[in-house]
Formats: structure tokens, sequence, C-alpha cells
């Protein structure tokens, strides 16, 4: 998430501080939420989880498109309009906007990730009109006046300035563009140099219009809140938008160049390593297996089989890290490190190791056991917040799993064996890794595939 996404977080700080506890208040455990799918007289589904003893009414919802619809010539359209919802709609100036969201303690913010424009709004459920009223505005009516344009400009233009000598940044920028070449995938989430100081209010407006639609739009609520009031609420955010949007159709991908290293020359005393490759689909029968293997190998954080060999064994890094990425048209395993420049080949070489083993070994049963109770008893953790709750609904609503996931979701960890996983072992990181590494690695070249 970008800095600009970010701070539309502040707004909650302004309020007191009984206020701001009320944003964090505890909810039911997950396996305690009653889950209502509900619609609006408009047709509108959602789901909605009623809590009255919480004080307020939260909403999180997803337009499908992203920064997958950004202009091919433009990237980073979508990082912006995120950036400038707020910046003023309808009647209201930057400032007047700012002022009536300040006095409501409207706490809210938009992000645009690559399939997905994602946005959320939280308030004490006496201001849930106004504040909705505000949401509707931000949506339908954005100003995109110019002057709040060049400024949100140049905040983003700082930014990708920073990140041309952040190693790290430049590393997961030329991973993706290497992986996805001539894909929307492969543009940068928040743009170029080049290319946003050449996106017009005209271009904002146009992304507005054909992404922010009804058709695949995705809703969770939660608060004290009764179904009828949620339907009145999503009809008056949601129902003037158009039904359908006018996406262009992106096309299913599967990673490029496996097997490559490119090593990009940064003058600093450490490099960063982003590796990866291709992954198990969310709606593959073999997700959940991969999921606990990937949670073994470099996804349990302490308990990783990458944190022990590459930190707690050899102190080769401070951190590292590894995920299942899962988009609408391509799935990922991905991770990633930073060392110094004279142990950069020798960290790689254990990740490169240790994937190897688990991709032929698989895990071992006590590993399996391990990762499994983890990952039921951790999952609460997603639900502790209102905000967290609405979050993951409308994740799972994505992921088409089902309003009994939650429910559902021990019972399939469970039903992983150790057979299953080692034989779904064997699919993951099928056809090696892309590696890309930033800095000046000692004894560390770039290298094609099989070389």
């Amino acid at each position: 998430m970008s800095g600009f996404a970010f701070r539309h977080w502040v707004r909650a700080a302004l309020a007191s501080a009984v206020t701001a506890a009320v944003f964090t208040t505890a909810v039911p455990p997950a396996l305690a939420l009653k889950i209502e799918v509900i619609k609006s007289p408009g047709g509108i589904e959602a789901w909605l989880v009623r809590e009255p003893s919480v004080p307020l009414v939260a909403i999180d919802f997803a337009f499908r498109g992203g920064t997958s619809q950004d202009p091919v010539d433009k990237p980073g359209v979508a990082n912006m309009v995120s950036a400038l919802l707020d910046e003023g709609a309808g009647k209201y100036d930057s400032r007047a906007f700012h002022q009536a969201l300040d006095e409501r303690a409207v706490e809210f913010r938009f992000t645009a990730g690559r399939d997905h424009f994602r946005g959320s709004l939280r308030v004490l459920k006496e201001h849930r009109g106004e504040a909705f009223e505000l949401l509707r505005l931000m949506l339908a009516e954005p100003r995109f006046d110019p002057a709040a344009v060049e400024r949100i400009r140049r905040q983003i233009h700082s930014e990708l300035l920073r990140e041309t000598s952040q190693p790290g940044d430049i590393a997961a920028r030329a991973w993706w563009s290497k992986a996805f070449p001539e894909h929307p995938y492969g543009r940068p989430v928040k743009g170029t140099l080049d290319s946003v100081p050449r996106i017009t209010i005209d271009d904002l407006k146009a992304y507005r219009q054909r992404a922010f639609a009804r058709e695949g739009l995705k809703v969770a609520l939660i608060g004290d809140i009764t179904p009828e009031s949620a339907g009145q609420l999503l009809d008056s955010v949601f129902g003037s938008l158009a039904a359908k949007g006018q996406l262009e159709p992106v096309a299913d991908a599967r990673p490029q160049e496996l097997g490559s290293r490119f090593v990009l020359d940064v003058d600093v005393p450490q490099a960063s390593v982003v590796f990866g490759g291709a992954g198990i689909r969310r709606n593959d029968p073999d997700f959940i297996a991969a999921y606990i293997n990937n949670h073994i190998l470099g996804g349990g954080s302490f308990s990783s089989r990458l944190y022990d060999q590459v930190r707690e064994t050899r102190g080769l890094a401070y951190s590292v890290h590894e995920s299942m990425v899962w988009l609408s048209h391509t799935a990922l395993v991905i991770g990633g490190t930073a060392t110094s420049a004279d142990r950069t080949a020798e960290a790689l070489a254990i990740i490169e190791r240790e994937i190897t083993r688990m991709r032929e070994e698989g895990p071992t049963a006590e590993e399996l056991a391990k990762a499994k109770s983890f990952l039921k008893g951790s999952y609460a953790l997603n639900f502790d917040t209102s905000a967290k709750i609405i979050s993951q609904l409308v994740q799972i609503q994505i992921d088409r799993l089902g309003v009994d996931y939650v429910e559902r979701r021990g019972k399939l960890i469970d039903a992983v064996t150790l057979d299953d996983a080692k034989r779904v072992a064997r699919r993951m990181f099928d056809g090696g890794l892309l590696v890309t590494v930033a800095g000046r690695p000692h004894k560390l070249t770039s290298k094609a595939p099989g070389g």
C-alpha cells in the first residue's frame, strides 16, 4: 500500500480517545460470527455481521479492475485516483471535504491493487448517514480539481524518485516487469517517473467511470445496523454507479524468465533479493496443502525453514520472507531478503537449496502437524477487530470461497495428509525461480535459464 493510500486512515486520529477506542473494539471470535447475506432493494448483495454491542458501522468493498485497467502507456492512474478521492467531491472542495470528514471522525482508505480497487469506511453509528453520503460523493462525484491533482502528483512523483535509490523497490519492480512482460501485472502499480507527469484529469475521470460499477462489486458491513438499514445505505452509496464496468480483458499469465537471475547495479552496501516462481491458484483443490507447505518453508516467520537457515543458523540476514500470492489471472510463490553484499550469494544459495529440498522431500510429519495447529489457531487473529472482519469477508467473496468458509477452513486443513503435502510440494515452484538482485553482490552475476 502506498503512503498516499495509508494517509486515509488518519481521520480517526482527530477524534477523541473514546471514539478511537471504539474503532478497535473487540468482536466475537471468528467461529462465532453470524454472517448474513443480504440484498438491497436495488439488488446489491453484501455480507453483514450485526454487532449491536459495537456502536459503529463499517463497510469494506472492492470493485473489479485495479491497476490492470491503467492505460498501457500510463501506469499509475488507479493509484492516483485512490489518493484523490478525498480531495473534494460534489459541492465540497478539498478543504471543505476534509473538514466534513474530520467533524464526523470518519475513518477511511482506498487502495488500488492489481485486480481490484478497494475502499473502506468506519464511523460511529450516529454519523452513518452523513458519512455514507460523503462516501457516495467520493465514488460518484469526485472533483479532481487541478490544484489537488497537481499536489498529489508531486507527492507521488517524490515517492517514486525516492524509490529509485531503494534496492528493495528496485528489485521488486524488476521482478514483476521480468515475470510479466507485455502484461498488466508487469506494470508498476504506482506508475513511473515518466508516466505520472503525463496522467491527465480526463484519465482519472475515465478510470472512475470504467471501473466503479455495480457488476462484480463485493461488499461487507459490520456494526449496529439492521439488514433493512444496511440495504438502504448500499443503494445510497452504490446505486447511482454504472450497472456494468467497461473493463479491458486481462489474459491469464504464467511468470516468465523462470530459471533466470538478474543483477541490477546499485551502489549500496547491502543487496536486496526478490525470488519467486509459479504458484497454485486459489480455486485449485491442492491450494490448502500448498498453503501449509508454504508456511513451513517461508511463510511461518520465526518458525519457517528459511528463517531458521538464513537468519538463525547463519545470521545472513535480519529477515527473509516468502508467501503465496494469488491474483485473478495468475498464482505465484514470491519472497525476498536483504543481506550484505559479500554474503548475498551464500544467502541465495541457501534459499534455493531449501526450496529444492521442499519440492523434492516435502514436509516432515512433525512440521505438518505444527503448521496445521498454528494455521488453525492463529486464524482468529484475522477477525479480532471490525476492520479485519470486513476486510476478510470481502476477500472471501473475491476468492469465491462461500459464506461458510470461516467454519469450513479448519476441516480443510485437517484433511491434508502427509502424502498430500509431499505430492503438492512437487508442484510448487514448478519451472524454477526468477531472481532479481539490486546492489553489488560479490561473485553473483546475472544468468540465463540453466546458466
